[in-house]
């Protein structure tokens, strides 16, 4: 195992192993969350079932957030991501050996909780390889990369599997991703005890953290733009729909969002140092605003392909700024904890908005879901304006 002042000497070679293990989590997360909804409807299982089966995969991280926070303040990064690996690696290998609704439930909530595990330590982690401001958002855009790479890889890799090697053989594949994970973990140095968790820490509730209004604040603009991300996948479809689109037509338009995130991150690196955090929040919140305003409007899968690689652009840039801004506002002993209160939101978010948005989405229709975001937006980006001056 490397030395702990390995950290400070190898800080490419961790930040690559960390993202590495961070894709290996997510893939897998990502390739269950297609090969089980088939797999539910291949049994014959009627569509509550598959609902039952997506909502294992936010409602464990939601549950598990806290614990896993405060473990990976205890104690750093290889205890949180092993956990996590085994968790996805369990889930994949029951999900293998037998499929059924129960062992399809626990391959979607065991990979979903190792994601969500693994995410936290990884974060906290890769704070700790920057030397400055600058130098945090440089390392969230790169580790921002890791769930664009692993929603490409993931489904893409179950999907070929189902249909060339059958369900059993997918899912057993998928298991060699958390296991690579274990591998590529070996590389990250262990940290030094002296960043630690105290006592006082320990003992302190991870909410007491709220009671910082900038925390309050960023931690409200994440889970909106977390938000804007369901509500655009949910309510596309049925704007397509209404528009006379086809599958293909939207699965492009989903491209052209996918694609753009992905070259906004591998951009924002080189430009770390010519950007103003506060400023990056409050535009990035606007040009969404500005999409989810304009989607409605349009009628053809160009102009919408085009609004989706602009929303691309824009939460491809505001999630490395949310990232590292957490991390400046909250005692550095504590970050697991304040990554778990993201975490927590964001996964209790998706495990009940889905409900909510086919309600509105009957009552109102598509249109009206993208204005009223659209409306959130505008009004959040308020709140970017008052989260802090910090520099990139």
């Amino acid at each position: 195992m490397p030395s702990a002042a390995t950290l400070v000497r190898r800080p490419h070679a961790a930040l690559a192993a960390m993202l590495a293990c961070q894709v290996g989590l997510h893939a897998c997360a990502q390739g269950v969350r297609l090969a089980a909804p088939l797999n539910v409807l291949a049994l014959g299982r009627s569509a509550w079932s598959v609902g039952l089966v997506m909502t294992m995969f936010a409602v464990f991280p939601a549950l598990l957030a806290l614990p896993a926070g405060r473990l990976a303040d205890r104690r750093g990064y290889h205890l949180p991501v092993r956990l996590a690996a085994g968790c996805a690696l369990a889930g994949t290998l029951l999900a293998a050996a037998t499929q059924n609704l129960f062992t399809l439930c626990a391959a979607a909530a065991l990979s979903g909780a190792g994601s969500g595990f693994g995410m936290i330590a990884i974060q906290r982690s890769a704070s700790r390889l920057a030397g400055g401001d600058t130098e945090r958002l440089r390392v969230f855009s790169w580790i921002a990369l890791a769930p664009a790479i692993a929603g490409l890889f993931g489904p893409v890799l179950a999907g070929l599997l189902i249909d060339h090697a059958g369900f059993s053989a997918a899912f057993l594949v998928l298991a060699l991703l958390p296991a690579a994970t274990l591998l590529a973990a070996q590389a990250v140095p262990v940290e030094p005890p002296r960043v630690a968790a105290g006592q006082a820490a320990r003992k302190a509730s991870a909410f007491g953290l709220l009671r910082l209004a900038p925390l309050r604040r960023l931690l409200f603009v994440s889970w909106l733009v977390s938000l804007s991300w369901d509500v655009h996948g949910f309510a596309l479809p049925l704007l397509g729909v209404e528009r006379g689109l086809s599958a293909s037509a939207l699965g492009g338009i989903l491209a052209a969002y996918a694609v753009a995130s992905m070259s906004v991150r591998l951009l924002m690196p080189l430009l770390a140092g010519r950007l103003v955090r506060r400023t990056l929040l409050t535009a990035a919140l606007l040009l969404t605003c500005a999409v989810f305003g304009a989607y409605p409007l349009l009628r053809s899968a160009w102009a919408m392909a085009a609004c989706a690689a602009v929303l691309g652009i824009a939460l491809g840039m505001v999630q490395p700024a949310i990232m590292a801004t957490l991390h400046d506002l909250t005692p550095s002993e504590r970050h697991g904890e304040a990554l778990a209160l993201r975490s927590m939101a964001i996964h209790a978010s998706m495990a009940a908005m889905p409900l909510m948005f086919g309600v509105l989405g009957s009552a109102v229709g598509a249109p009206v879901l993208f204005w009223l975001m659209a409306a959130a937006l505008g009004a959040a980006s308020v709140q970017g304006l008052r989260i802090g001056p910090q520099r990139g």
